[in-house]
């Protein structure tokens, strides 16, 4: 699963000095285009003092509830596949950039207004939030703690703008809550992993106002100037260089029915449905849940060779998912089990290739059978030297034009050898599509050509699930621009070969 969350409200405050005679901390940029991160030092001249500094820092939110409503089915923010990246995009525009710079960011522990400012030559526009105040609540201005949302401390205290650390009652005591980047050119995005925030804030023990992002502390007061690095705000025009939080979490679950070998583990999955909707397995008199660990056994047998697995309820990290099951296992073939009196497991897939199991999905006592089915399982494909990767036909075979926001939408992907010889038959043929169980997607804007999700092959985010028919994956409408239209890139990794087939499926579009 990969998605990318959008901001709700951004803009930056400074303490700028105008015209020589006063500091804009009033000033508001709720709507500018850019957000924009300077310091200047003693480039002003302002009564009182003799080296003053100039700088702004930025405030940003972004709309969590994508993942909250996730959190009871299939995302355990606690599981070390899960990720979540601050992302802004630069916005360079000729202008003058500082280099070598660190940026920090820090939850904020206050909310705020983004206010409707747009003035950023003069700083007139007067509201909420600016350089003193934080938010407004009916008459009254509800002021920062300290001027520039700069009162650090510890989670939990009220008094503070910002969160320094803090115990997230995950064993580790208190830990730094903040996390930085270093710009050498000062042209790079802003990219930071900001997970331990994201899921203190999931677990409701970080409050979820947004962040605070500027230059280090020591860079905000040394004798150097810093001007200007901007980043693209939410009401830049281009909609695919708004700042955005992307979500990285591996959810795939690979079925191994078309792709099981001997001596190798694999995973076998069962579903059930009530009425069209994923429900639990009930047994027994009081129609008890199946659920949890260890909760039913798969046997598998051929001719008088059998063996009992342990199944359980699937789960994704520490959620269980419902009404889907799952047993891991490996058939060993240089074993002692016996098909029958005279050969081994070995000598049958040796001369076959391949042994047919009937499969058993029973409870834990053996006693009430809840499905029968079947698996084919095959000898490891041995060659003699072959540098030449298989010649895929692809396609996505369920993909529409067009699709409305807020829905989650999962893609059949299918992959056939090109050259695989079929026998020419009148009736419809019906084609098996190759399992392959390194298959990741990628999503562009079809005429940009900007890549939107990119496959991710290292935290495996993009990885497709498998089953009988081939592969899949899902896709979130919402976290796509209104009006705008994609296309499917897919990569198949098979050794150390890497293919990638453009364009897979056609083109979709999001509609309002």
């Amino acid at each position: 699963m990969y998605r990318r969350l959008k901001a709700t409200k951004d803009c930056y405050i400074t303490n700028k000095i105008i015209r020589n005679s006063f500091r804009a901390t009033d000033a508001n940029t709720g709507e500018a285009a850019s957000l924009d991160l300077f310091k200047l030092y003693d480039e002003s001249n302002i009564s009182g003092d003799d080296t003053p500094i100039e700088l702004t820092r930025i405030l940003i939110k972004f709309d969590l509830d994508p993942l909250r409503a996730l959190t009871s089915s299939i995302l355990d923010f606690s599981s070390p596949s899960f990720k979540c990246e601050l992302k802004l995009h630069d916005v360079y525009g000729g202008q003058t950039l500082p280099s070598n710079f660190k940026t920090i960011v820090f939850p904020l522990s206050q909310s705020f207004d983004e206010g409707v400012g747009r003035d950023v030559t003069k700083f007139q526009d007067i509201d909420a939030a600016n350089f003193l105040t934080a938010s407004i609540s009916g008459d009254s201005a509800i002021a920062w703690f300290l001027s520039g949302a700069n009162k650090q401390g510890l989670l939990g205290s009220d008094d503070i703008d910002i969160i320094a650390s803090g115990n997230l009652s995950d064993g580790n005591g208190i830990v730094d809550l903040w996390e930085s980047q270093t710009f050498t050119n000062g042209t790079e995005d802003l990219s930071v992993d900001i997970t331990t925030i994201v899921s203190g804030v999931l677990a409701g023990q970080i409050p979820d106002h947004g962040f605070r992002i500027s230059f280090s502390g020591s860079q905000e007061t040394d004798d150097k100037t810093r001007f200007v690095k901007r980043f693209s705000s939410r009401h830049n025009s281009n909609t695919r260089k708004r700042p955005e939080i992307a979500v990285k979490y591996n959810d795939s679950i690979q079925d191994h029915h078309s792709s099981f070998f001997f001596n190798m583990s694999g995973s076998l999955f069962l579903n059930n449905f009530e009425r069209g909707a994923a429900a639990n397995i009930v047994s027994g008199s009081s129609l008890a849940k199946v659920s949890g660990n260890d909760s039913l056994t798969l046997k598998l047998v051929t001719g008088s060779y059998s063996k009992s697995i342990t199944a359980s309820q699937h789960s994704v990290g520490d959620l269980f998912m419902t009404g889907v099951y799952s047993a891991s296992f490996a058939i060993n073939t240089f074993g002692t089990d016996l098909v029958n009196a005279a050969d081994t497991i070995a000598d049958f897939a040796t001369k076959s290739g391949s042994i047919e199991f009937t499969t058993y999905w029973n409870s834990t006592d053996g006693t009430v059978g809840f499905h029968t089915g079947s698996v084919v399982i095959k000898k490891p494909i041995t060659t003699g030297f072959a540098n030449t990767a298989t010649r895929y036909t692809v396609n996505i075979t369920n993909i529409k034009q067009s699709y409305r926001p807020g829905r989650t939408v999962n893609l059949r992907f299918v992959a056939y050898d090109a050259d695989e010889k079929v026998a020419a038959k009148k009736f419809p043929l019906y084609r098996t599509s190759e399992i392959a169980t390194n298959c990741h997607y990628q999503i562009r804007d079809a005429y940009s050509n900007d890549i939107i999700i990119p496959f991710d092959t290292t935290d495996n985010s993009t990885l497709m699930s498998t089953d009988s028919d081939g592969m899949s994956f899902d896709i979130f409408t919402s976290d796509f621009e209104v009006g705008r239209s994609y296309e499917a890139d897919v990569m198949i990794k098979h050794g150390e070969s890497d293919q990638i087939f453009k364009s897979v499926g056609g083109i979709f579009r999001i509609d309002p």
